[in-house]
């Protein structure tokens, strides 16, 4: 359902402070922690004496310790020590490539052989001071596709978001839907129209006026395994739109990193990335907060609709001009997944995402 050869975020950098933490990615119990250097490891949850999750032991010296005899584990898996007990012929658990960048921890879940971390999605903004980013995360109880068909057609934004980012000229504007390589670009313009609330609030803190009509823009940007960037802005009417000068528009980068959990459920990394008062902390926060609330109504919608869908699995859903981005982001997947089945198949290495 998922591709295994790809970099996928498990955590943000901030979980991972004195105490390993425990998660499911892919199918698969994993306990990340900090080695000696501060560098992230990850490993199965499983202790190989008797089974017990590692993710409830603690970290000493740089050593991933279990919670219930004391058994010490290395980094590559690899039993250390274990009190009263010699451990050369225990059997070693399986450990995983991982990388930290740009403030998360990405695990690369599939063949460590194939896990170069130059393949890591680049996040331009998060290497330029002039932009501030700022989210949080949530644990949404379906599968990850339905979110990427979620953030791939904003047309929903018109009645579950209602209150903060939707309007009728959502719907009435047409959006536009290509692919290039592995990469599915949805797009939507709006112009003359009224902002909404929280882009009213954008332009406030900006320092432009929020009672002039602007044109907006949604640019959706999904690339594998399952990242969906998403560029959005509103710049004052005939100002020159998304080409609008910075001092003419806010602009920010909706930033949403899908992580597969189980076949029904996934991690949602959200927040968004904004390239205006970027050292504003206090503005920062504000934004967050919003964005927040925003996704969460989101979360009930999507685990609604995993259930119906599992209570009515014959059931064939339509597909409306609407559906085009997450439609094809579905064949990019399905093409993935079917070149490491093929390879794994023949004996040979798959292509990395």
């Amino acid at each position: 359902m998922f591709p295994q050869n790809a970099w996928y975020v498990a955590a943000t950098s901030a979980e991972l402070a004195g105490q390993p933490l425990g998660r499911t990615i892919c199918n698969q119990r994993l306990v990340f922690y900090r080695g000696e250097q501060g560098q992230v490891h990850a490993l199965e949850d499983f202790c190989p004496h008797r089974g017990a999750p590692l993710s409830l032991g603690r970290v000493c010296e740089g050593k991933l310790v279990c919670g219930y005899h004391g058994l010490e584990m290395g980094c590559d898996g690899k039993t250390v020590a274990m009190p009263g007990q010699r451990v050369r012929g225990f059997p070693a658990i399986r450990s995983f490539p991982v990388a930290e960048r740009h403030g998360f921890v990405w695990i690369w879940p599939g063949d460590p052989a194939q896990a170069d971390p130059a393949k890591i999605h680049r996040l331009h903004w998060a290497e330029d001071p002039g932009w501030a980013y700022g989210g949080g995360l949530y644990r949404i109880g379906c599968e990850y596709r339905l979110m990427i068909d979620n953030l791939m057609d904003l047309t929903h934004e018109t009645y579950v978001h209602a209150t903060s980012i939707g309007q009728k000229e959502i719907d009435e504007s047409p959006c536009t839907t290509r692919v290039e390589g592995d990469e599915v670009i949805t797009s939507r313009f709006m112009h003359g129209i009224e902002a909404p609330p929280f882009w009213k609030m954008a332009l406030r803190s900006n320092g432009l006026p929020d009672d002039q009509p602007v044109d907006r823009w949604q640019i959706c940007h999904f690339t594998p395994p399952s990242h969906v960037m998403i560029e959005v802005g509103v710049a004052l009417a005939g100002r020159g739109g998304y080409d609008a000068p910075d001092d003419c528009k806010a602009s920010s980068i909706v930033v949403d990193f899908i992580t597969p959990e189980t076949d029904h459920s996934h991690w949602y990394f959200w927040g968004m990335a904004r390239h205006f008062r970027p050292d504003d902390k206090a503005l920062t926060a504000q934004v967050r907060e919003g964005q927040g609330r925003i996704f969460a109504e989101d979360q009930e919608i999507l685990e609604r609709q995993q259930s119906n869908l599992l209570r009515w699995p014959e059931r064939k859903l339509l597909m409306l001009n609407i559906d085009a981005g997450g439609v094809q982001s579905r064949r990019v997947i399905e093409r993935l997944l079917a070149a490491e089945q093929a390879q794994a198949a023949a004996g040979q290495p798959a292509n990395a995402a």
